[in-house]
């Protein structure tokens, strides 16, 4: 069963989903191989929740942790910017609105 999951984290590394923004995370700071185990262990804490709970897989998406601690991303790539020399003033993105065109 290890082997088997082994080889679906390695194919969920190349991914653009949850699981591969998990992997490159990890990756960075502890290695391939513990990031690919890791990985390896999700898979199967999703295989569990989904047979016990009877439900389908959810998505979380590639951003999801970056979404989850936004401010702490936008600080943290604006004082990046600043070591290189970069002035950096931000702006909040428009509000898009729901209306339909007329």
């Amino acid at each position: 069963m290890r082997s088997a999951l082994v080889e679906a984290a390695h194919a969920a590394s190349r991914t653009q989903t949850y699981l591969g923004a998990q992997f490159r995370r990890i990756q960075a700071r502890r290695g391939h191989k513990k990031a690919i185990l890791a990985v390896a262990h999700s898979i199967l804490i999703i295989a569990y929740h989904i047979i016990r709970d009877g439900v389908s897989y959810q998505e979380l998406g590639e951003n999801y942790f970056d979404e989850l601690k936004r401010t702490q991303v936008v600080n943290r790539s604006v004082k990046r910017l600043q070591a290189l020399g970069y002035t950096v003033t931000l702006t909040e993105p428009p509000v898009p609105t729901n209306k339909p065109a007329a």
